[in-house]
C-alpha cells in the first residue's frame, strides 16, 4: 500500500479530539523528522505543530494548512481502518487532509524553495473553533507569521477531484451564544413572590428569529436549546437560558446581529425584572479568500486537469481557518469528495484515498507559482 495512504489509514483509526491531539501530534512528528525540516514547533496553540522548509534565497513565507483534530461521533463505516477509538471518528476528514500536507513535506524535502520559506501548519481543535486563535496566540506564530496562507477541504456532493471556488466570502462565520436570565424562584403555589424567567424566554424565542432580517446580506439565527428552572414541581423557576448559533456571510453583519441579539435580550430581561448574562463558544471568523490569488489557485488546478466550478454563494458552515484570513491574504478551496460520498460528520463518511495527490497536486502547483 501506498506509505501515504497508509499513514492515513492509521490517521483514522487512531482519532482525537479538539486540544486532545498529542497522538496525533506524536505520529505527524515521526512523519517528519526523517525529511529534516529547518525548524519544528512543537506544542503550538497547546497540541499543533509547525515544519518550516527555507528556501536558498530571502522572498515570501507561505503557510499551508490541515487540522489534527476528529471529532466526538462514532465510526460507523466497517473497513480495514475503522475508528479503535469508542464514540470517535475522523469524520470529517481532517485525517486526508494531514495526509496531503505530509505528501507536500515529502516533495519539499526533495525539492527546497527556491526562495522564502514553506510552513505546514497542523492546527488543533478547528472543530470548536479555537484551533487557529491558539496558534494565533502562541507567542511563536510571529516565527511562522505568513505572506500568503492556503487550506483545502475535501466536499461531500461535488464530483471526485473537482476544485470549488470563490472569490471573497468562501464559508461564513458563526458563534454559539447563550442569554443566561436569573430572577428568583418561590413556592410554585405563590409565583407572583418570585421572579420567573418564563415569559421572557418565551419571548425571545419567538422575537431572536426575526432579527437576522435586518441584515444586509444573509444572516441566520438557528436556536438550538432552552432550558427553565428544574424538574421541581413545587417551585416557580428562578433561573432560564437560551442558546443559539449565529452565522453570516459578512464578519460586520455577524457582529451586529450579536449586539442585536444582546440589546432585545437586554430590553425583555429589564422589563421583567430579570437579570441577564451572556457566553460564547465555538466562535468562527468568516473565511475570506483574496481575490489576488484566485489565478494561482485556478492555474495549479488547470495543470493538473482537474475540472473547475465557480461557488455562486459562500456556504453556510464555518472553517476556523476564517482568522487566518485577517492576518494575511489567505485562500481556502473545496476538493470534490464524490457526489455519492456520505456528507461530513455522518457516521459513515470517509475520506476518499483518491483525493491525497490531487491535493498535493493542487499545494505544489500553487507553492511553484510564488517562488
Amino acid at each position: 500500500m501506498n506509505p501515504l495512504i497508509q499513514l492515513r489509514h492509521t490517521l483514522h483509526q487512531f482519532p482525537e479530539t479538539a486540544l486532545e491531539e498529542t497522538q496525533t501530534a506524536n505520529r505527524i512528528l515521526e512523519f517528519f523528522r526523517p525529511l529534516n525540516p529547518d525548524l519544528i514547533l512543537e506544542k503550538l496553540g497547546r497540541t499543533g505543530l509547525a515544519f518550516v522548509f527555507k528556501g536558498k534565497k530571502p522572498g515570501k513565507r507561505l503557510l499551508f494548512r490541515c487540522e489534527l483534530d476528529g471529532l466526538p461521533i462514532e465510526d460507523l463505516k466497517e473497513s480495514d481502518h475503522q475508528s479503535q477509538i469508542p464514540g470517535k471518528g475522523h469524520l470529517c476528514g481532517h485525517d486526508g487532509h494531514m495526509t496531503i500536507i505530509c505528501g507536500l513535506g515529502e516533495k519539499l524535502s526533495q525539492n527546497r524553495p527556491e526562495s522564502g520559506e514553506v510552513v505546514l501548519l497542523f492546527q488543533p481543535a478547528e472543530e470548536t473553533g479555537d484551533g487557529a486563535r491558539a496558534v494565533l496566540a502562541d507567542e511563536r506564530f510571529e516565527q511562522i507569521r505568513p505572506d500568503f496562507a492556503f487550506a483545502l477541504h475535501n466536499l461531500p456532493g461535488y464530483p471526485l477531484h473537482q476544485i470549488v471556488m470563490r472569490k471573497g466570502t468562501f464559508a461564513a462565520g458563526s458563534t454559539g451564544m447563550t442569554i443566561m436570565l436569573t430572577g428568583k424562584t418561590s413556592h410554585s403555589a405563590h409565583p407572583e413572590a418570585g421572579i420567573n424567567p418564563a415569559q421572557a424566554l418565551a419571548q425571545l424565542i419567538q422575537e431572536l428569529p426575526k432579527l437576522p432580517q435586518e441584515a444586509t446580506g444573509f444572516a441566520l439565527l438557528t436556536l438550538i436549546h432552552a432550558e427553565l428552572g428544574s424538574l421541581a414541581f413545587g417551585t416557580s423557576a428562578g433561573k432560564g437560558s437560551l442558546s443559539m448559533t449565529l452565522r453570516a456571510f459578512d464578519q460586520q453583519d455577524l457582529d451586529e446581529l450579536i449586539e442585536k441579539v444582546k440589546f432585545k435580550a437586554n430590553g425583555i430581561a429589564e422589563s421583567e425584572g430579570l437579570k441577564v448574562g451572556f457566553s460564547f463558544v465555538e466562535q468562527f471568523a468568516v473565511s475570506v479568500n483574496d481575490s489576488e490569488l484566485y489565478a494561482l489557485v485556478e492555474k495549479a488546478a488547470k495543470d493538473l486537469g482537474l475540472s473547475l466550478t465557480e461557488k455562486p454563494d459562500p456556504f453556510r458552515w464555518s472553517e476556523d481557518f476564517g482568522l487566518f484570513s485577517q492576518v494575511c491574504p489567505s485562500f481556502l478551496f473545496g476538493l470534490g469528495a464524490g457526489e455519492n460520498c456520505p456528507q461530513l460528520h455522518e457516521g459513515t463518511y470517509d475520506f476518499p484515498d483518491e483525493l491525497i495527490e490531487a491535493g498535493v497536486g493542487m499545494f505544489w502547483g500553487i507553492l511553484s507559482q510564488l517562488q
